[in-house]
Parts: structure tokens; C-alpha cells; sequence
């Protein structure tokens, strides 16, 4: 049923593409979009050298036949037609970028430009008519007036496309790109008008439905809720240009959005690398920020589940939720209670990050517990997924996750005081974790303690019952602190402290333990979106063992040199 249901589906979106193409439509641009989709330039000088990085593989390209390259799979495909490259060669510029995607262009229309192809759905048409619209000076410089109008008539066919199709996207941030899209492209192509007001309906519609009063989304993931407040803002400024005036739901959504993402930014700028999220292009967030027009600054330090504790140079964020629920879940980690720390010259104590870039095994890794800034019992997740993996390892949903989360954070005359506990680890081991965080007035030291205790006879059953079969080694836990790579750790020959040197030695910050557990420097990944493989980094891992209903490790972070201000 389902499959027919889809192949009826697709059917109908190459008829109504097919129809679109057949229809004389005349169209032309009455204003230029500002270019807003950032790319790579490291991903496209990748792109230049005849390697095309997506959907977390590296594939080796010619000119010739970058259409008739076999795809290693569906999500590499889809992003293939749906132009997400192009991002990385406008970055780039100049000549040889701008050859090679008018190459790619051409060719594609000539295959695939009357509806065939797996391209001709409506989110994939949607990424692609946002990039060649944001694209369209870098691709037109240099052009013919000819080669414009034959632009522009594209452009408006796949429009109209997207005004009989959007509705076949899922509710969500993609309903919230394909619609953007659209508004977007009506407002920029003469003869489009009538399509503007419906579309601005429906986004509207879709805001308060997507986005809470706190300005978060359900995905929790920080780049996600930076695309969405980019998106909506982006709509909102066209339909301004078009003289249209947004729904009031869809600038509510925007001034809900802006003061949690100042939550999630640290202090050098950089978002939170959490479910998912990354620390967003250089300039992204703060041009994000500045074109919305919202001054808010989050208040209470605690919104969408994650806090914030902020003081003088430095910043800590703390995942203080249960992961998301299932609507959400494919990129959701196991994350909770993780914490990541900035300072002055930039992050050092991080999470690994999204691996998804990286394909199937980096995915998997980057979202278990090991690879955030917490505690991990037995090595076990606090969240967990399914063994063995699915064969559809980007839809994949934890089958067992943190039920109860508390958390809360106080305002004490030396500093912020975070407090979190889950019970992740209750139904197996009879233990919950607790978290405390003491960001002092200055922001010179974060001390931490993270506690695991069995509060109740049923959990003091449970944890006996295990205890017995991890005799004689025991049940162990270790409390990891991964790194940024540009972070340079040395730790002393008693192993009582880690000395972490930031920048050009300019800032030195030192970390101890209270010498109840085992301290050890140890090899770590960091996943970022605009390298090809991750980065190789290291963590400060705190190894102990449970040998009672409660166990306490305290540590500190404290900046032992400053930089000069």
C-alpha cells in the first residue's frame, strides 16, 4: 500500500513537472535576492579538484559525467539534484567554480529540466530553486541577455511546480524551506504574484505549528533552528519588498526564535554542536541575527532544554532535556546532561559533534554518549539504539532514552549554579546521574561534580543484582572532556592535572580532579561540516568504579593565564 501510495505520488509530481515545462511562461526578475545560502570553500576547492563530497561520501567526478555517476545512495542523489554543491562553488568564485556549475547546470536541464528524473519532488525542487535563485548573479555573470530570460522562465516554471506540490512535504523545517522557496521566488519573478498570499498562509500556519513560545523547534538541533530563523526571515523580507505584509504568526515566530539562539551562542560567536547541529559558517549566525531585527536577549538562562551559564570571557552550555522525541529522533544524541565550555579564544571542552557528513559509522558514533562531554556508565548510553542498525541508518530512533529529566539553574551571589539529574541509567543499572556546575562571577573557573546514586530500594535491588555480575572487575563509569583540536592538552606526570593551551599560548587554562578517579588524556574525533573526514583531537577522560549506592567525582576548569584584552 505504501508503495503504491509513493510511486502514485511521484507519478503525479512528474505530470504536474511535465506540465509546467509544456505551459509558455514568460518571466523575468524584478529584483535580485541577497545571496544567503553559505558554502564550503574547503568542500569546493574538494568539488575543483574532481572529488564531490555529499550525503557522507566522497565521490570522484569528471566534468562529463557528473549525471551518469552512479550514487551510493538515495540521500546522495537527492542532494545532488537539488544543487546543495553549488553552495560550496559560489563560496569559492571566480572562473573555474563558476564554469564548472554552468556546466553542470546546462547539463542538467537538458536531461532532467521537463520532469524526469528523481529530482522532481517538491523539497528537492526547493533546494534547488533557492540555490539558483540566491545563485543566479554568480552564475549569470558574464551572460547574455538570452541566457537570462531562459534562466528566469526555469525559474518560474519550477515556482509553479512548487505552488501545486508543496503540501506533499512533511510538516517541518523542510514544509518551512519548500515554502520560503516559493515565497521567494514569487516575489523575485514578474507574473508570479497570485501565488504569494496562499504561500504566506501556509507558512504562517506551519510556524505556530513548528515552533514553541519559547522559539524552539522539536528536532532541538541549534544549526536546524538557525536555518529556520534564516529562512523566516529571509520570507519576511521579501514579502516587505513585494509589498506584502508577513502573518503575524510568521514575525511572532521570528522574535521567539532570535533570543534562544543568543542562549545557544557562545562567547566567541560559535552556536552549540548538539543533536545534530554544528557551529554554523563563519558570519552566519551573526548576519542571522542582525537581519531579523530582534534585540532580545534570553532570559532566565534556560530555553528549548539547554542552559546557559555565562560570565565575563567564557560560556557553558548544558543539554538539560531528554533527547527528542520521535518525530525528531533520526539525529537526535545521547546527549543529555553533556556540557560544552568557551573561552576567550575559543572553544575548549566541545562534543564530537554530527557525523552524519561522514556516512553510516561516523553517524552512529558521533551519536552515542562516549562522544559528548559527560558520564558514561559501563560504557553504555544514556540513550540507546537499536543493534543491530536498521538498513535505513538516517531514520534511526533511539529504543530506549532518559524518561525523567530535572533540571534547574540559580543566580548565587559567586556566579551560576547548574543542577541536572537523569535517570538514563535507572532501569539497567538502578543508578541516575547527577550533574552539578558552578560557572563562577567572572567567568575564571567552572568546578563540576557529577554524582551517581541509587535513590530508591527498587534501584538499590537493581544495582545489587548487577553489581554481583560485574564481579570481581566491577561496574565503571568514565567522565569524558573531548577537546576542540586546536586545543593542546599536557598533562602532569602524577596525573593529577591536564594543562589546556589556547590560541598562540596566550591563554592557558588548567584542569583538576579530586583524586577519586584515574585521569588519562585520550585520543578523540571532532566532526566538522566543512572538512571532508573528522578531525583528529583528544579528550580528558576520568575513569573510576561503582562500589556503592553512591559515587562522587569532583573536578575544575580554571583559566590559569589570560590573553591580553
Amino acid at each position: 500500500m505504501f508503495r503504491l501510495g509513493s510511486a502514485y505520488e511521484n507519478f503525479l509530481h512528474r505530470l504536474h513537472a511535465r506540465l509546467c515545462a509544456l505551459g509558455r511562461f514568460e518571466s523575468s526578475l524584478v529584483f535580485a535576492p541577497e545571496p544567503r545560502l553559505i558554502g564550503s570553500v574547503v568542500r569546493g576547492q574538494k568539488i575543483l579538484a574532481g572529488e564531490l563530497p555529499l550525503a557522507g561520501h566522497l565521490v570522484k567526478l569528471s566534468v562529463a559525467d557528473l549525471w551518469k555517476a552512479s550514487a551510493p545512495e538515495a540521500a546522495f542523489e537527492q542532494e545532488l539534484h537539488g544543487f546543495l554543491w553549488l553552495d560550496d562553488l559560489a563560496a569559492v568564485g571566480g572562473s573555474a567554480a563558476r564554469d564548472l556549475a554552468r556546466i553542470w547546470l546546462e547539463q542538467w536541464i537538458a536531461q532532467y529540466g521537463r520532469g524526469a528524473g528523481v529530482g522532481w519532488t517538491p523539497q528537492i525542487t526547493a533546494w534547488r530553486l533557492l540555490r539558483w535563485l540566491c545563485h543566479a548573479p554568480f552564475l549569470l555573470e558574464g551572460e547574455n541577455a538570452y541566457h537570462g530570460r531562459a534562466f528566469y522562465r526555469l525559474l518560474g516554471q519550477k515556482a509553479l511546480f512548487l505552488s501545486r506540490r508543496w503540501r506533499c512535504v512533511s510538516p517541518g523545517v523542510a514544509r518551512l524551506e519548500t515554502l520560503t522557496s516559493l515565497i521567494c521566488a514569487c516575489t523575485s519573478l514578474q507574473g508570479m504574484g497570485r501565488h504569494i498570499s496562499p504561500a504566506s498562509a501556509a507558512l504562517a500556519r506551519e510556524c505556530q505549528q513548528q515552533i514553541t513560545a519559547q522559539g524552539g523547534i522539536g528536532s532541538r538541533n541549534p544549526t536546524e533552528l538557525l536555518h529556520v530563523l534564516s529562512l523566516l526571515t529571509w520570507a519576511a523580507q521579501a514579502l516587505r519588498e513585494s509589498g506584502k505584509t508577513p502573518a503575524k504568526a510568521h514575525t511572532e515566530a521570528i522574535r521567539h526564535t532570535v533570543p534562544c539562539l543568543r542562549l545557544l551562542r557562545h562567547a566567541d560567536g560559535g552556536l552549540a554542536r548538539f543533536h545534530g547541529g554544528q557551529r554554523g559558517r563563519e558570519g552566519q549566525l551573526d548576519r542571522a541575527l542582525a537581519t531579523s531585527g530582534i534585540r532580545t536577549r534570553p532570559a532566565g538562562g534556560m530555553l528549548m532544554g539547554y542552559a546557559r551559564l555565562s560570565s565575563g570571557r567564557s560560556s557553558v552550555i548544558v543539554d538539560a532535556a531528554p533527547p527528542p522525541a520521535k518525530g525528531a529522533a533520526p539525529k537526535a544524541h545521547a546527549s543529555t546532561l553533556a556540557f560544552e565550555m568557551t573561552g576567550g579564544r575559543g572553544p575548549i571542552v566541545v562534543n564530537c559533534g554530527a557525523g552524519t557528513p561522514f556516512g553510516k559509522e561516523w553517524h552512529r558514533a558521533a551519536r552515542a554518549t562516549p562522544s559528548h562531554s559527560t558520564l558514561v556508565l559501563d560504557g553504555v548510553s544514556s540513550a540507546r539504539l537499536a543493534t543491530p542498525p536498521p538498513a535505513d541508518w538516517r531514520q534511526e530512533a533511539f529504543t530506549q532514552a532518559p524518561h525523567e529529566v530535572q533540571a534547574a539553574l540559580k543566580h548565587l551571589p559567586s556566579g551560576l549554579m547548574f543542577e541536572g539529574t537523569h535517570d538514563g541509567f535507572l532501569r539497567t543499572y538502578g543508578l541516575v546521574h547527577t550533574r552539578k556546575l558552578h560557572h563562577a562571577l567572572g567567568g575564571e573557573t567552572l568546578g563540576g561534580t557529577d554524582t551517581l546514586a541509587a535513590p530508591s530500594s527498587p534501584a538499590r535491588a537493581q544495582f545489587d543484582r548487577i553489581f554481583q555480575q560485574r564481579q570481581p572487575r566491577g561496574i565503571s563509569f568514565h567522565i569524558r572532556f573531548h577537546l576542540h583540536p586546536e586545543a593542546r592538552p599536557t598533562i602532569d606526570r602524577a596525573r593529577n592535572a591536564v594543562s589546556i593551551v589556547l590560541g598562540s599560548a596566550e591563554e592557558v587554562w588548567m584542569f583538576r580532579h579530586d583524586g577519586t578517579a584515574l585521569m588519562t588524556l585520550e585520543p578523540s574525533f571532532y566532526a566538522d561540516d566543512d572538512m571532508t573526514t573528522p578531525r583528529e583531537s583528544q579528550q580528558i577522560v576520568l575513569f573510576g568504579k561503582v562500589s556503592g549506592y553512591l559515587g562522587r567525582v569532583s573536578w575544575t576548569l580554571s583559566r590559569q593565564a589570560a590573553p591580553p584584552s
